[in-house]
């Protein structure tokens, strides 16, 4: 009996140590979820340690072209024009773009470049870009004005009284000794939002009174490309992007009309057609989305930073803004889309941009 006593009272301190240790164990694991293991690195000669994340590592990216977090002034923007140049030239030397990269320096081309011969500057003139706001540092620099914010806005256009020649007003010889010897340069941006943002200026908003667009361009184009459309009431029927677009896209008949509708057309002919950038070698091509620090580069690279400022750029307003071309593009066939692409295909190859797929597909 005694022996009974005993091996009981052995199972019980078991029992008892059992409990014991389970609990130990069960506190040591709650612990453990409790604590957050800590990453710790150098930084310098200061050590840091910072708690561990639960979430995964996001990968980080490189922003895109248009928004450079760089400053100017540093040899990164050097390293950006070069790369733009050297992109360019890798372009024009492509044999299957040629028909799209390639034009004959015309009168139509030198009517285009803007002379400052006191700063031997050559700028060629590429709309819907801000050019007004560089024929205004022009204007400036040939002694015109004191300052941009002085320049009334309707002299800035005035091509017979601001005082801005144009390369095609010189003779031949004087033609290439200025191409082979000054500073030049044009401005581009995305081939698609450049057409929206003429679309707009020349069609909807016309701000500056051109009569033309509304009354003999647009009934034309509405004419032609608009499949229902009453002949009595085109003026006031308004352009359509869509109509704008279908005449774009249309190669041949859109030469035909191009010749009726003179140099009106500059606002949406291809950039390789205004500047011949195959032809003539540029020392800079700056980009609309990057314009408040291309602006300041071509300043410092023409040695005129101290002598003129480029005007104030609001914000935001030079990025690329994809939701707004989706949005003028949304009901537009892609065959028509394909067709507009064709047409500026060689723009978007020579200067860098990355074709839509997200309207081609």
């Amino acid at each position: 009996m005694r022996h009974q006593w005993l091996l009981l009272g052995a199972c019980g301190w078991v029992l008892l140590v059992l409990m014991f240790v389970s609990k130990f164990i069960s506190l040591k694991t709650d612990e453990g979820y409790r604590q957050t293991p800590s990453q710790s690195w150098t930084v310098g000669d200061a050590k840091v340690v910072k708690p561990a994340s639960v979430q995964s590592p996001v990968k980080q990216t490189q922003p895109p072209s248009h928004q450079p977090s760089e400053s100017p002034t540093g040899t990164y923007w050097q390293e950006v024009s070069e790369r733009r140049l050297g992109h360019l030239s890798a372009v024009c030397k492509n044999s299957s773009l040629r028909n799209q990269t390639h034009v004959s320096i015309s009168k139509f081309v030198l009517d285009r470049i803007f002379v400052c011969d006191k700063r031997k500057i050559l700028f060629c003139q590429t709309p819907k870009v801000g050019n007004t706001q560089w024929k205004k540092v022009l204007i400036v620099l040939n002694g015109g004005f004191p300052s941009v914010e002085e320049i009334p806005e309707n002299l800035v256009h005035d091509h017979e009284k601001n005082g801005l020649p144009r390369l095609s007003s010189f003779s031949p010889q004087e033609i290439t000794e200025r191409l082979d010897s000054y500073f030049k340069f044009f401005i581009v941006r995305d081939p698609f939002e450049r057409l929206i943002s003429a679309f707009k200026d020349k069609f909807v908003k016309n701000p500056r009174f051109e009569p033309w667009y509304k009354h003999d361009i647009a009934p034309a184009i509405i004419r032609k490309y608009r499949k229902i459309h009453r002949e009595s009431d085109l003026a006031a029927s308004g352009l359509h992007f869509e109509d704008f677009v279908r005449y774009l896209g249309d190669a041949e008949g859109r030469r035909r009309m191009d010749r009726q509708f003179g140099e009106h057309i500059i606002h949406w002919v291809t950039f390789a057609e205004l500047c011949a950038p195959c032809e003539i070698k540029y020392s800079v091509v700056g980009h609309h989305e990057t314009l408040e620090h291309d602006a300041q580069y071509i300043l410092r690279e023409a040695g005129i930073e101290q002598l003129v400022s480029y005007p104030a750029i609001p914000p935001g307003i030079t990025h690329y803004n994809r939701t707004k071309v989706e949005r003028y593009f949304s009901g537009i066939s892609k065959r028509d889309i394909r067709r507009l692409y064709a047409r500026y295909e060689g723009d978007f190859q020579l200067f860098g941009y990355l074709a839509p797929e997200f309207l081609l597909n």
